[in-house]
């Protein structure tokens, strides 16, 4: 009986869900469109380097984090993005890691007790960082991140963007162990587990792929839509407002963009059969679709069966 040894990377992705905006060339201004249009021509074609993806991302920040001291912001912006293709357009979403981080430095501020704060990052290095983004911010009023990040769940907000007819779902299959990365890059090995692993030679085992990926124009229709009978049936909260936020962040792009729901690291934590079949984002239209009836009992089963789902994703950041 031959042996199967299953590669591992040394960095996983991020417990995390992104959503994404990909704008066309067109919406850069030079000489940004420039450096972009060179940028997307080398990773075309069936000999160039793949996109870049998150788990390259992730590898960058996690080096800076272990430094000492820890590099919280990076000193310079990145010039990476995501490339798509579609109907002969281009289409990229720009890192913007150092804006995501000075976003994500601020968020951890009020998450965590100040002495596991210090402890993470020294009030020294935060300092630092904070004037930075003021000076930054100064000079550029206007800017915003292409990328939101969310860890160890979706919003049900984000939910309300997409449509079904816009999933796209690919199993994860086994690849010899010299092959390319698939999604984003991550072997999952422990989501793999119970599949049935190929005889003979090293294989390794792609992630699956969630996503769901639907035309700006669509998507500020639904937020529209979703908003209006969000504020007409609840009181004012969390979740309007929420839904209120997202649609004008979308307003930031330009309007042939594309937008992206990817589940990112959370293929990891979530059973692949879970993730074929996975509604959520027809409990959210359910929902919406009975307040507008004014079903509230309707609207609260849908509610339920979708918070329950993903409240039993999001404990299992305290597990072991």
């Amino acid at each position: 009986m031959r042996d199967v040894a299953t590669l591992r990377t040394s960095v996983r992705p991020p417990y995390a869900a992104y959503l994404r905006v990909y704008e066309p060339l067109a919406a850069f201004r030079e000489p940004e469109r420039s450096y972009w249009q060179g940028y997307a021509a080398a990773r075309r074609g069936p000999a160039a380097v793949a996109g870049a993806t998150a788990l390259e991302e992730a590898r960058r920040r996690l080096a800076d984090l272990i430094a000492v001291p820890p590099v919280a912001v990076p000193e310079q912006e990145s010039r990476e993005a995501f490339v798509h293709e579609a109907d002969g357009v281009v289409y990229l979403c720009p890192w913007r890691t150092r804006l995501r981080s000075w976003m994500a430095l601020e968020e951890l501020q009020e998450l965590l007790p100040a002495p596991l704060l210090d402890a993470a990052v020294p009030a020294g290095v935060r300092a630092a960082a904070e004037a930075d983004w003021d000076r930054w911010r100064a000079q550029n009023p206007d800017g915003r991140p292409w990328i939101l990040t969310e860890t160890w769940n979706v919003p049900v907000r984000w939910f309300l963007l997409f449509g079904p007819e816009d999933r796209e779902f690919e199993p994860g299959r086994w690849t010899d162990g010299a092959g390319a990365d698939g999604g984003d890059g991550a072997d999952t090995s422990d989501a793999a587990e119970g599949a049935d692993e190929p005889a003979g030679g090293v294989k390794r085992r792609t992630a699956p792929v969630m996503r769901y990926r639907t035309p700006m124009a669509q998507a500020r229709r639904r937020v529209a839509r979703g908003f209006r009978v969000l504020r007409d049936t609840l009181d004012e909260g969390p979740m309007v407002a929420g839904v209120e936020e997202v649609g004008r962040w979308l307003e930031e792009f330009h309007p042939r963009s594309l937008v992206e729901l990817d589940y990112g690291g959370l293929v990891d934590v979530i059973p692949e059969e879970g993730l074929a079949a996975d509604r959520s984002v027809e409990e959210v239209a359910e929902g919406i679709a009975a307040l507008r009836e004014g079903d509230g009992a309707g609207a609260g089963r849908s509610y339920r069966a979708l918070t329950e789902r993903w409240r039993r994703v999001q404990e299992l950041q305290y597990a072991n």
